[in-house]
């Protein structure tokens, strides 16, 4: 299944999909060499948007909570993956603690725990979840949907070992960002693996850094591809000190927006693009879509109304704005089933493994799909994602996700990046 990509219906999609196709050789040499000279995030998920003009990464996840809506069909490839990573940091591992998020009544969420767990048990582990909620005081058992039961447990900390009640893991596997820092538990561990690495939470990690580690990583893919960085790269500014609710640092704000604007146009008159440019406004660190907005001439971000401040000013766990990032939006002309919609791409270690579309019937093609309201579709991405098929068209099902799957380890090769220059202590990871 192939999403409606409506730019087809319109005119011809530039070329950037079938020199992807006929480059695959190259390509996936280009990866293999990368990889030795950089350590991928034990997991990783990422938002792609397709334009038809333009396909780009607008979100890396370094704690992806979507397993569950993985298709069944992708998870012996995911289990190997997983067996890959596993054999690298730790091989001779018995145990595993896993730590998921905080909010226990989110059972979409913690299908993710519980199809997370059983990947990592198929690799020959000890699966158990530790909780960082003051609220898990004892075992506490939690019965999904499906009729699957998680148990969630306390945590234990013994001198520089953190644990369970009769568990001791050779690694700890975070699923819980850490937007609201790094507590006391995880602190200080010099004997123990932890993945993703502290500095991967919110509570250090920023969005501007991360895509300035793609723009690097997209020049040189381009380069060896002798493309356009612009059609695998959307442009982005940062603003460091804002405050919606005070209305301070407007300014910074509406010059980027102008900025920006001012660069998309001349890559939308360059390649004869009729559709009109729009930036997306969001929170620096943070997730779960929240602190979010589209934007389209620099006048709007001065006349924010109070609801729409109050919308920007806080994400997940309450933090307040202060930094945002202005990026450029990537339009997105997918539709599965009149819903507008965009890939998202799982991968583990250097490996993808799946994927799903998230979609969205109340919303635009320009405005963000991670909202309440979203659904998802899981796609078989495991062989298309890797068996480009040069016998079809390059719109074809294996093709169009061999393409994602490209540009999604190119913004996955940016984490790893990313996360050597913003590691505070490189000796110990």
């Amino acid at each position: 299944m192939v999403p409606h990509l409506m730019t087809a219906l319109s005119g011809p999609l530039l070329d950037l999909e079938k020199r992807i196709l006929d480059a695959t050789p190259s390509i996936e040499r280009w990866f293999r060499l990368e990889w030795q000279e950089h350590t991928p995030p034990f997991y990783c998920s990422v938002d792609l948007r397709n334009a038809g003009f333009k396909l780009a990464p607008v979100d890396t996840n370094l704690f992806p909570g979507g397993f569950n809506n993985l298709s069944p069909e992708v998870l012996p490839l995911a289990v190997q993956a997983a067996m890959a990573a596993i054999d690298k940091i730790c091989p001779d591992a018995r145990n595993l603690l896993l730590i998921p998020e905080n909010h226990t009544r989110n059972t979409f969420y913690l299908q993710n725990v519980a199809r997370l767990s059983a990947i990592l048990r198929q690799t020959g582990l000890n699966v158990r979840l530790g909780s960082l909620n003051p609220e898990i005081t004892e075992a506490t058992p939690i019965e999904l949907p499906d009729g699957q039961v998680l148990t969630l447990e306390p945590l234990e900390r013994v001198g520089r070992r953190l644990g369970l009640k009769h568990f001791d893991p050779c690694a700890i596997l975070l699923n819980n960002d850490l937007s609201a820092g790094v507590p006391e538990a995880l602190r200080d561990l010099r004997e123990q693996f932890i993945l993703p690495p502290l500095h991967a939470g919110w509570a250090t990690r920023r969005k501007s850094k991360h895509f300035a580690a793609y723009d690097e990583v997209a020049k040189r893919f381009s380069k060896m591809m002798d493309i356009d960085p612009w059609m695998i790269n959307p442009y982005f500014g940062v603003c460091g000190e804002i405050n919606f609710h005070e209305r301070t640092g407007e300014e910074c704000l509406a010059d980027n927006v102008d900025m920006l604007l001012g660069k998309i146009r001349k890559k939308y008159k360059e390649y004869g693009i009729k559709e009109a440019p729009f930036v997306i406004v969001k929170a620096d660190a943070g997730t779960y879509g929240m602190g979010i907005m589209t934007v389209k001439e620099a006048a709007d971000v001065k006349n924010l109304n109070r609801k729409a401040r109050n919308k920007m000013s806080v994400v997940k766990e309450g933090l307040a704005v202060s930094e945002v990032m202005i990026q450029e939006g990537v339009y997105t002309f997918e539709t599965v089933n009149e819903g507008v919609a965009e890939p998202v791409v799982y991968m583990v270690d250097r490996y993808v493994v799946g994927g799903f579309y998230r979609v969205h019937a109340e919303r635009g093609k320009d405005e963000n799909l991670n909202a309440p309201g979203m659904q998802f579709v899981p796609l078989p991405f495991a062989s298309s994602c890797i068996l480009p098929d040069p016998g079809q068209r390059p719109s074809a099902a294996p093709n169009r996700f061999y393409a994602y799957g490209v540009v999604a380890r190119l913004a996955l090769l940016a984490a790893s990046v990313e996360l050597e220059r913003t590691d505070p202590n490189p000796e110990i990871y």
